[in-house]
């Protein structure tokens, strides 16, 4: 069963986080007694929830892991909640709330800079200070490939540097570990590919060629290789019916699976094949491991609505397992620097609908 074709959903966020929490927005709101133990999940110890409030996301460790940046639709100093997300930082205990973004157009993926003194993330404020506009709903999901531009700012929220200046969509950028390059995904070129840069926003150069989405990339713990989500279109008819939604900045995902290639865009390889919505990968600091999101144990278990779990994964497409099974989403996974802790976003404990809150837990191997 294809969970893009089944769900009609509103737009909520864009780029890397609206794929996925859009279609988990329609879910149930999780109940205990239909939920299996917390034994049932032997990697993950302690987990505590570090937010109530809102819609929270993309969760992501600062480099001395001792900090997270975040998005959120709560500003703490803030009665109502906010049209849509902004970049916020906060310790691992949720304390010490600060917005980093401008507080205008919407936003995602938020990243830390090597050194933690500076953040990465996207936003639309440039082209206007409202949220961008919804498209209209179909019987099939789409999103809109909003005028969003790439830029950095101090942690405090001063000194905005901005990276892209190009007409459309440039979003979902990361940073590699030893501090040189940013990727990203662009539209610049006609399709949503794959790009990196180095830091200061020159020497862009285009990784991934193949027609389809590709996005959600992250840099191995040795900056060697990306790991990164994709669909492409395999046949004529869904060739055309993707570059028809493209040319009126919009998509309508489709299956996608996992994909790993080389920092310079070389040996680009799937390690999913399962036909299901995987989402989110991120490596273990081992380097040989990879954590994401998918609905997979939905489909092959043939139930009416899709629930996202998170699962491991070698980089040689073996020994899938199992992590999450409280809640009917989990994802945005990453692993603090030494391995020790995993974050990501989840409804368990959700008391409001579409309430999404970031979890952290003790690792265990």
């Amino acid at each position: 069963m294809n969970v893009f074709r089944t769900l009609s959903l509103p737009s909520v966020c864009y780029g890397y986080l609206m794929i996925v929490l859009i279609m988990a927005s329609s879910l149930p709101l999780a109940e205990a007694k239909d939920e299996p133990s917390p034994s049932a999940e032997p990697h993950l110890k302690n987990i505590r929830q570090l937010t109530t409030i809102g819609k929270n996301a993309e969760a992501y460790f600062s480099f001395d892991g001792d900090n997270l940046v975040f998005q959120s639709t709560h500003d703490p100093y803030q009665k109502s909640p906010l049209p849509c997300y902004q970049i916020y930082t906060m310790d691992l205990e949720g304390k010490n709330q600060r917005r980093v973004s401008t507080g205008y157009g919407g936003t995602t993926c938020g990243y830390y800079f090597p050194g933690d003194r500076r953040v990465l993330f996207s936003s639309t404020h440039m082209r206007s200070p409202q949220c961008p506009p919804a498209i209209k709903r179909t019987k099939h999901y789409r999103w809109a490939l909003d005028d969003y531009d790439i830029f950095s700012a101090h942690v405090s929220g001063k000194d905005l540097q901005r990276l892209t200046a190009t007409p459309g969509y440039d979003a979902e950028a990361t940073v590699s570990p030893d501090g040189r390059t940013i990727v990203f995904t662009s539209v610049r070129e006609g399709d949503l590919d794959i790009y990196s840069m180095e830091i200061n926003g020159t020497n862009i150069k285009r990784l991934t060629r193949q027609i389809g989405y590709d996005g959600g990339a992250f840099f191995s713990p040795d900056s060697t290789r990306i790991v990164y989500r994709a669909s492409h279109p395999d046949t004529a008819e869904a060739i055309k019916a993707y570059q028809d939604l493209l040319a009126k900045n919009m998509v309508e995902p489709s299956n996608l699976e996992i994909f790993i290639m080389n920092a310079d865009g070389s040996n680009q390889h799937a390690i999913t094949r399962n036909g299901a919505s995987n989402f989110a990968p991120f490596f273990h600091p081992d380097g040989k491991h990879i954590i994401f999101s998918s609905n997979v144990s939905s489909q092959s278990e043939g139930k009416g609505r899709p629930a996202f779990h998170l699962y491991s994964i070698n980089d040689q497409g073996e020994q899938l397992e199992q992590i999450t099974t409280q809640g009917h989403f989990n994802s945005f996974p990453m692993f603090s620097p030494d391995g020790s802790k995993v974050v990501w976003v989840s409804d368990r404990n959700a008391v409001t609908p579409r309430e999404f809150n970031v979890f952290l837990a003790d690792w265990v191997p």
